[in-house]
C-alpha cells in the first residue's frame, strides 16, 4: 500500500493532523472522563468509576464539550505534546496509540466504521460509571477505585476476521 493511500492517523504524526482528524481519533470510550487520584507517595495514577459532572455515562461523550473547559475547570485538553506527556491515558486511547506508532484496534470507529464498536467491544465506560463527580465529595473518591479503565479488555485484544465483526 503506497503510504498516500494509508489512513491518516498512518501517515501523519499527531501534530501535522487537522482539526477534525484530531477530533476523530476521539474513540467515545469516556475513560479519561472518570475521575482519577494520584497517590502522593508513588505518582502513580489510580481510576475511579465517578464520572465527570458533564460525563454522560450512557452515550460516553461530554454533555457539553464546546464548553467543558469553561464547566470544568480541571478538564484536561489533549493536544499532541499532553498526549506525550500525560501517564493516565487509558492503553486504548487513539491518542496515546498514535504517538506510539502503533495502529488503532480493530474496534475503533475509524477501521471498523461503527461507532457502536467501542461499546461492542467492552472497553467504553457505558455501564460502569457508579456516580457523578457531583455526588461524591472528593475525600470519598478512594472507596471507587477500579482497576478496569486502566486496562485492555480480552474481548477489544481478539483480532476481528477481515470481513469485520
Amino acid at each position: 500500500m503506497a503510504v498516500h493511500d494509508q489512513p491518516f492517523w498512518k501517515r501523519k504524526k499527531l501534530e501535522q493532523m487537522s482539526a477534525r482528524e484530531w477530533e476523530s481519533l476521539c474513540d467515545g470510550c469516556g475513560r479519561c472522563c472518570l475521575n482519577k487520584l494520584e497517590d502522593i507517595d508513588t505518582g502513580e495514577t489510580h481510576f475511579t468509576n465517578v464520572g465527570c459532572k458533564l460525563l454522560d455515562g450512557e452515550n460516553c461523550r461530554c454533555h457539553d464539550y464546546k464548553n467543558r473547559k469553561k464547566k470544568v475547570s480541571d478538564c484536561v485538553q489533549l493536544t499532541p505534546r499532553a498526549v506525550r506527556r500525560i501517564d493516565w491515558l487509558p492503553p486504548t486511547c487513539a491518542y496515546k496509540l498514535v504517538a506510539g506508532g502503533r495502529d488503532l484496534y480493530w474496534w475503533h470507529h475509524l477501521v471498523s466504521g461503527d461507532r457502536d464498536t467501542v461499546h461492542q467491544a467492552g472497553v467504553s465506560v457505558r455501564g460502569r460509571v457508579a456516580a457523578s463527580e457531583a455526588d461524591v465529595p472528593d475525600a470519598d473518591l478512594v472507596n471507587w477505585i477500579v482497576k478496569w479503565p486502566g486496562k485492555v479488555p480480552k474481548k477489544a485484544r481478539a483480532p476481528k476476521s477481515p470481513s469485520g465483526r
